[in-house]
């Protein structure tokens, strides 16, 4: 995305992947005030180990406790950005025409991208953030991120909800049934779609549907939900946006969010 993004606006910079093993987030944050790199994006496990290493942290990453965008400021200030909420929130209103203030929101999942969303969601102005996680401990801390708002619930509140979001890695290529990644009890066992994180009976007209995963593209989870009548996405339009907030830091320029999104399609079905 962002390689076919610096070409779209004439910027002769190159975007690499770099392999760091477990706990070398601050080495690597060294090589990046050594080398006088203009920034980074940085993926797990390391969002949260980052911090510690950067100068300065934004608010939202604060709250997070977690890290996907590093700028390195004038003087070599390292800043640490979290553009996923924000990539969420542009996704739901510009790619769905959804506005989540007022509406009852639920959020499958307790991990680093459901705590975006669930922030994200209440700082937005959703009436009710419910989240539901395997480990209730989990959930109340992504649930204490919403405020007032926030609270642990059940699967079992799928059907009144405007906006299920799966943050989950259920459904994504390659994961395997585990421990760690296994659906919630209920849908386990549900004979019309075993497997899914939530019960395609529970989803219809007027709600909105959510799945994070982008690999693949359409999930079984959408696909599911569509069939039910619901609007559902899956997660290209996060992927997209928050890596337009990331672009739009580094480098000042207004982001080709079209070519950034074509380049991540056909990064997938390639």
């Amino acid at each position: 995305m962002h390689n076919a993004a610096f070409r779209a606006v004439g910027l002769d910079w190159v975007y690499l992947a770099f392999e760091v093993p477990e706990g070398g987030a601050a080495a690597a944050v060294a090589a990046v005030r050594a080398l006088g790199v203009v920034g980074l994006s940085v993926t797990m496990p390391h969002k949260a180990a980052v911090t510690a290493a950067l100068d300065r942290l934004t608010p939202v990453a604060t709250a997070l406790g977690a890290v996907n965008t590093v700028v390195n400021r004038p003087g070599g200030v390292l800043e640490g950005h979290n553009t996923d909420g924000a990539g969420f929130l542009d996704a739901l209103r510009d790619d769905e025409g959804f506005e989540p203030a007022g509406r009852r929101c639920l959020v499958v999942g307790a991990g680093g991208a459901a705590r975006a969303v669930v922030k994200a969601l209440a700082d937005a102005g959703a009436a009710d953030v419910v989240v539901v996680n395997r480990t209730p401990s989990r959930a109340s801390v992504a649930a204490a991120l919403a405020g007032a708002v926030g609270r642990v619930g059940g699967i079992d509140e799928v059907a009144g909800a405007d906006l299920i979001v799966n943050a989950t890695p259920v459904g994504m290529a390659g994961v395997g049934e585990s421990a760690e990644v296994r659906p919630l009890d209920r849908t386990a066992t549900s004979a019309e779609a075993p497997g899914l994180p939530v019960d395609p009976a529970d989803l219809g007209p007027g709600q909105l549907v959510v799945d994070l995963v982008y690999n693949p593209p359409v999930t079984a989870l959408v696909a599911a939900a569509r069939a039910r009548g619901a609007a559902a996405t899956g997660g290209l339009g996060m992927l997209s946006h928050q890596a337009a907030h990331a672009f739009r830091l580094w480098t000042g320029e207004d982001p080709p969010l079209a070519v950034m999104s074509a380049a991540a399609m056909a990064e997938l079905t390639s």
